[in-house]
């Protein structure tokens, strides 16, 4: 009970500092920005039509020729990670950890057009064949991310939180629902928080412990099954993690999201 206490009293603290900035008390307990308000630094390069810098926040600007995360360039082992999120009214995205491999996937560069999406992630892992500049708008194309996700949604309007309860704000996305509701309204910013110890997890949302469980348990792992035929590499990546330090990623899923106050620090 007095963690618990103590993580709202920090959660409100943040909360009231002005975004995009570190305290004195967070650079003393190892807390570093990943978003510096101003620029992408930290971040991996993305198309200019894919993520922008709009009013001190990392926008995902909707429907680009390629949509692909924003990935940090520093990797992680255990660490808390703290944000600020807000979608626009319908919208999608994420968080995401752990992150094991990231692919090309378009199926205008399939052999086969129509083949199940899960088939066309496990093709383009084994051939690496796809190619940026053959990309074309309207394709869909995407650079596919293989990791655990913290799920940032409207929860109102958008059909996989209306109809699944483990796609709703602050769930480990189509794994773990969340426990309690307390997502605001959009055009809100909510408040997250991911605290991954070895392959243990906790999500957070505005102060409140939504999600905490093991990212190799039976629940985990049976939703991982439940999608991903046995011998599928990504199959494989979530249940074996064989990278300890993974970088961070924000989910461009082709909607409108804001994220600001993006802040790090690793646990002993």
């Amino acid at each position: 009970m007095k963690s618990i206490f103590t993580m709202m009293a920090v959660s409100a603290a943040l909360w009231a500092q002005a975004p995009n900035t570190l305290s004195k008390q967070e650079q003393a307990a190892g807390w570093r920005l990943l978003f510096d308000g101003k620029t992408t630094q930290g971040w991996q390069a993305a198309g200019a039509d894919t993520w922008a810098v709009e009013d001190g926040c990392l926008k995902a600007l909707p429907r680009p020729v390629l949509r692909e995360d924003l990935i940090s360039t520093q990797e992680f082992g255990d660490f808390e990670l703290s944000f600020e999120w807000k979608v626009a009214a319908g919208s999608n995205s994420g968080v995401k950890y752990k992150l094991q491999d990231a692919v090309l996937v378009d199926a205008r560069q399939l052999p086969d057009p129509k083949m199940q999406f899960e088939k066309q992630v496990a093709y383009f892992m084994k051939n690496r064949a796809a190619r940026r500049e053959a990309v074309q708008r309207g394709s869909g194309a995407q650079v596919y991310t293989v990791a655990f996700e913290y799920q940032v949604i409207d929860d109102e309007k958008h059909t996989d939180a209306l109809h699944n309860a483990a796609s709703r704000a602050g769930a480990l996305y189509r794994m773990a629902a969340p426990s309690k509701n307390v997502v605001k309204p959009v055009g809100e910013f909510n408040q997250g928080r991911i605290v991954l110890r070895g392959k243990h997890v906790e999500h957070w949302l505005n102060g409140v412990k939504v999600v905490e469980i093991d990212l190799d348990s039976a629940q985990v792992r049976a939703s991982v099954e439940e999608r991903w035929e046995a011998g599928h590499p990504v199959r494989e990546l979530l249940e074996k993690m064989p990278k300890a330090r993974c970088p961070v990623a924000l989910q461009h899923h082709n909607d409108a999201a804001w994220f600001r106050n993006v802040k790090i620090r690793e646990l002993k």
